[in-house]
């Protein structure tokens, strides 16, 4: 019988790594390109395109009629989310309730503002003195004037919202944080404001920022009661100068402008409220 002798060979110590070559992605970046000119077709079209009457935009783009609806969109944006996300936290802690009337009681408004078009609601509150011609002793074609008329249609309606978004925020919460405040003694208080309002706002902010630009763009159908937002001023120029596309590019123009800040400051709220959470970046 015959042996035999099994030599290990070792490795050389300099032996060279081999080489990890990246997979190539031909067909994505193929889409990137025809994406890119794509883009770069549809912007060229648009710049050039002299039915845009880009120097008309540039004149009326900082005029003060543009600029007055400018303002009245914003400060009407800031009034309807702050009343808004008060009624809505209300509502929210009554759906929260113990109590089965003060939940059903919520859970009616949320139904009820959430199953009615925004447009119907606004018309419904201004022709309320169909209903109410006198309402303590006022007349309310003197009492709800058409910025009243949008601040009210719009808060019952943002306030539906709000109070599921408040509410899912809270329910997102682990139970056993509240527990844990509980056992350390605090008192509801302190632990509403600093265990559960700060772990909520991470669910939050997310919807709540796209509640505020929603809210901006769609303040815009005010102007079927007459309201004189961005949309209605520059409505009211092109009924008188025929120069319909133009103006529509001015208040587009502004919405972008606006709703691209917004992001901005949504994005470092969030990461704000993200911070000691796996989803800090």
């Amino acid at each position: 019988m015959s042996s035999h002798t099994l030599t290990k060979v070792a490795a050389p110590q300099d032996a060279v790594p081999p080489r990890i070559v990246p997979r190539r992605r031909l067909g994505q970046w193929t889409a990137a390109g025809v994406v890119l000119i794509l883009f770069g077709l549809a912007v060229n079209s648009v710049v050039r395109n002299e039915a845009f009457q880009w120097d008309v935009v540039g004149d009326y783009f900082t005029s003060a009629s543009v600029l007055r609806g400018l303002w009245l969109t914003l400060w009407l944006t800031a009034l309807v989310m702050a009343l808004g996300f008060a009624l809505g936290a209300l509502l929210a802690a009554f759906r929260l309730s113990a109590n089965p009337v003060l939940r059903a009681v919520s859970w009616g408004y949320v139904w009820l503002f959430r199953s009615m078009p925004i447009l119907v609601q606004l018309l419904f509150w201004f022709n309320i003195g169909a209903l109410y011609p006198t309402i303590l002793g006022v007349r309310t074609v003197n009492l709800l004037g058409p910025v009243t008329v949008a601040i009210i249609g719009l808060t019952l309606h943002e306030a539906a919202y709000a109070a599921e978004v408040v509410r899912g925020g809270i329910l997102s919460v682990d139970r056993g944080q509240i527990e844990a405040a509980e056992a350390l003694g605090l008192s509801r208080w302190r632990r509403w404001w600093r265990i559960v309002l700060p772990q909520a706002m991470r669910s939050i902010v997310p919807p709540a920022g796209n509640m505020l630009i929603g809210t901006l763009k769609g303040t815009s159908i005010v102007s079927v009661i007459a309201v004189q937002d961005l949309l209605y001023s520059v409505q009211l120029v092109y009924h008188r100068t025929y120069q319909v596309i133009p103006l529509l590019m001015v208040a587009t123009l502004w919405y972008v402008v606006v709703t691209s800040v917004l992001g901005v400051g949504q994005h470092y709220v969030e990461r704000h409220y993200a911070r000691g959470s796996e989803r800090t970046r």
